[in-house]
């Protein structure tokens, strides 16, 4: 949990909190949070407002689950209407999602609501939700909180709000960028939530990432789907994909450097340090998955193209016993080979190779039987696999967990 701690007599450890919140300060954002008892059984943050000074511009993409929860419907539809916002109002605890009509009425009166007190229009207030489906938002709790948020918002209120926004996550997941464009200094920061229901298009995820950057706002969508396509679908711990995942790229230009575009000298620049933001991201929530012991890596390569080799790095990454293998700490690639042989890629036996490490355990199809020299790499926390198919160039690399205990627990019990 990161805190603020203002005034004399301040320790050590008060500071050291305070420097990290200046790290994830970005010109021109403000961000608050609150306790509105939207999580069940739990005295925490659940409850967050970021807002920008400026009229920002707004990237999104959202879950492609057929079934939606109203705030992403909501802010589909903002976004249609107005590129550009104000304001996102996040909840944690409630999904809204299967809620039906009365879900889309909430959702739109607490944008209403949201909107008055910022003194701007519903549609530059998008929504965010993430928890329980199939239940109503506690609007009497909601509803009297949002002037307390209006009222807390403050620079270095971002670590607030990544921490409100967690569910089942066991610490917040937030970075910062910081460069010069235009001799200009720019900031970037996400923030994000997710560590189950996690596999691509998107994940149960949210994140937002905001940047005082000024970038023309074509240039920006793209941006931001090739930036996506490089981490956050390419990641997944149990397979499913949740109603209610969202990311949100916004932009207010109060670094006042040149419009960037592809044509800028410094375009390239800032476009690797996005990236490289996003996957920071992408990986945390990895690495925080439900029960996770273990962060595996699945490349494959060699494949007949990118889209056959990103089919079998899936395919194994989601295999329940690939997964459990590997928090047993058990060779066995067995498994790993059988992931592979269902997958509908073009695939030959006997050109098959598999790699823990830089330990060839298959080659040509035929076992190596250097299983006991692996085992040792199995012991790691992090794991690497590459998995050769010799049928062309296309290659592709799959982000993932382990499948434990703690897993089972969390869900069985996730609702209750």
């Amino acid at each position: 949990m990161i805190h603020v701690h203002v005034g004399a007599g301040r320790s050590i450890k008060n500071v050291a909190e305070d420097k990290m919140k200046d790290d994830f300060i970005v010109k021109g954002f403000f961000g608050a949070a609150t306790k509105a008892r939207i999580k069940k059984g739990a005295d925490k943050k659940d409850l967050a407002l970021i807002y920008s000074e400026r009229l920002a511009y707004a990237a999104g993409m959202f879950t492609t689950n057929k079934i939606k929860a109203a705030p992403v419907i909501i802010t589909k539809n903002h976004l249609k209407r107005d590129k550009r916002c104000k304001a996102i109002l996040i909840n944690s605890g409630n999904a809204n999602a299967v809620t039906g009509d009365k879900g889309i009425k909430d959702a739109k009166e607490i944008a209403d609501q949201t909107a008055k007190k910022l003194k701007t229009k519903r549609s530059e207030v998008l929504l965010a939700s993430t928890g329980v489906i199939g239940e109503y938002l506690p609007m009497g709790r909601i509803l009297p909180k949002i002037e307390e948020l209006k009222d807390s918002l403050k620079p270095e209120g971002l670590g607030d709000v990544a921490e409100a926004i967690m569910t089942t996550d066991t610490r917040p997941k937030i970075s910062s960028r910081r460069i010069s464009i235009d001799s200009k200094e720019v900031s970037i920061v996400g923030m994000a939530k997710g560590a189950g229901m996690i596999r691509p298009n998107m994940a149960t995820m949210l994140c937002f990432v905001l940047s005082d950057v000024s970038i023309d706002y074509i240039a920006q969508v793209a941006l931001l789907k090739e930036g996506v396509n490089q981490s956050f679908h390419a990641i997944t711990i149990d397979g499913d994909t949740s109603t209610n995942d969202t990311l949100l790229f916004l932009s207010n230009g109060s670094a006042n450097n040149f419009m960037l575009s592809p044509d800028h000298p410094e375009w390239q620049k800032f476009k690797e340090t996005f990236f490289s933001l996003l996957k920071e991201l992408a990986f945390g929530i990895v690495k925080d998955g439900e029960g996770a012991t273990k962060f595996v890596t699945i490349h494959v390569d060699r494949a007949k193209n990118k889209k056959e080799a990103k089919e079998v790095a899936f395919n194994v990454a989601n295999s329940p016993l690939v997964k459990t293998a590997f928090f047993g700490e058990d060779v066995n690639w067995g498994r790993i080979a059988c992931a592979v042989g269902y997958s509908k890629a073009k695939v030959d036996p006997k050109k098959l190779d598999i790699f823990y490490g830089n330990i060839p355990l298959v080659i040509g199809g035929i076992p190596t039987k250097r299983d006991e020299e692996a085992r040792s790499l199995l012991l790691s926390k992090d794991i690497s696999v590459t998995i050769r198919l010799n049928q062309g160039e296309g290659s592709f690399t799959v982000y993932t967990t382990d499948l434990s205990y703690d897993y089972v627990k969390i869900n069985a019990s996730y609702k209750s």
